[in-house]
C-alpha cells in the first residue's frame, strides 16, 4: 500500500484505532483532514458507509476522512511528518500486547507527526481494579503471571462486545510516561478520568483512566 498523502488543505489529524468514526467525524466537522487508521476492515467499511463516499466526505468548511487499514505497530506505509497532530482514544494502545510493541507504535506516531505536534492519548488505569468486584484478586493473578511468563503486570483478558477474550493492558502513570518518553514524546499534561468516565477527577483513588497530552519537539 502506498504511503498516505494529504493535499494539506486542512490541518491533518491522525486518528489511531479510529473504528467506525466515533471521533473522526466530529474532528472532520471541525475542519481537519482525518487519517483514520484501524485494523478492522468491517469497522472501516462502517465508517465509510456512515460518513459518505468510498473514501472521503467533503464539505466547504469541513475536512476529509481517509480510512486506512493497518496494524498499529506496522505503520511504515504512512509518510514521515504528514500529520499535524494525533489522537489515540479509548485505551487503544492498551490493546497492543508487549511494551516493545507499544513503544514501536509510539515511535511511528512520533515519525508521522510533524515537529511541534501534539498527541492526545487515553489509557485505562491499572489500580482502578481495586474499585471493582474481584479486582484485587485479578491484580494478584496478573502480578504472579508477570514472573512466570512473558505476560506483563496489568495484562488482562475479558469478554467485551461479543468477544470472549478481549486483551487489554492497564497502565500505571509511571509506566505510560516511561513508554512515551522512550518514543521521544514529552508528557505535558495528565488528567485523571473519574470511575464513571463522565468527568475528570483529582483523586487517584477515583480514577478509571488517564488522558495524556504529549508533544514532540
Amino acid at each position: 500500500m502506498p504511503a498516505a498523502e494529504s493535499d494539506h488543505s486542512h490541518p491533518v489529524i491522525l486518528d489511531l484505532g479510529a473504528g467506525t468514526g466515533r471521533l473522526a467525524e466530529p474532528v472532520r466537522q471541525l475542519g481537519y483532514d482525518v487519517l483514520a487508521v484501524d485494523l478492522s476492515q468491517s469497522m472501516l467499511e462502517t465508517l465509510v458507509e456512515r460518513h459518505g463516499g468510498q473514501a472521503a466526505v467533503h464539505q466547504a468548511a469541513a475536512g476529509t476522512i481517509l480510512p486506512l487499514r493497518a496494524n498499529l505497530v506496522q505503520l511504515d506505509a504512512i509518510a514521515d511528518s504528514i500529520a499535524d497532530h494525533a489522537i489515540c482514544m479509548f485505551s487503544t494502545i492498551g490493546m497492543i500486547q508487549g511494551r516493545a510493541n507499544r513503544v514501536r507504535f509510539l515511535c511511528h506516531i512520533a515519525r508521522v507527526v510533524r515537529p511541534g505536534g501534539c498527541l492526545i492519548l487515553h489509557v485505562h488505569r491499572r489500580w482502578a481494579a481495586l474499585r471493582e468486584a474481584g479486582g484485587m484478586r485479578r491484580l494478584m493473578r496478573s502480578w504472579i503471571r508477570s514472573f512466570r511468563s512473558d505476560a506483563e503486570f496489568g495484562d488482562a483478558t475479558y469478554a467485551y462486545r461479543g468477544l470472549d477474550k478481549m486483551f487489554m493492558h492497564r497502565f500505571s502513570e509511571r509506566e505510560i510516561q516511561s513508554e512515551l518518553n522512550a518514543a521521544g514524546w514529552t508528557v505535558r499534561q495528565i488528567d485523571r478520568v473519574g470511575l464513571d468516565g463522565g468527568e475528570l477527577t483529582q483523586s487517584a483513588w477515583s480514577a478509571s483512566g488517564l488522558f495524556l497530552v504529549c508533544t514532540r519537539e
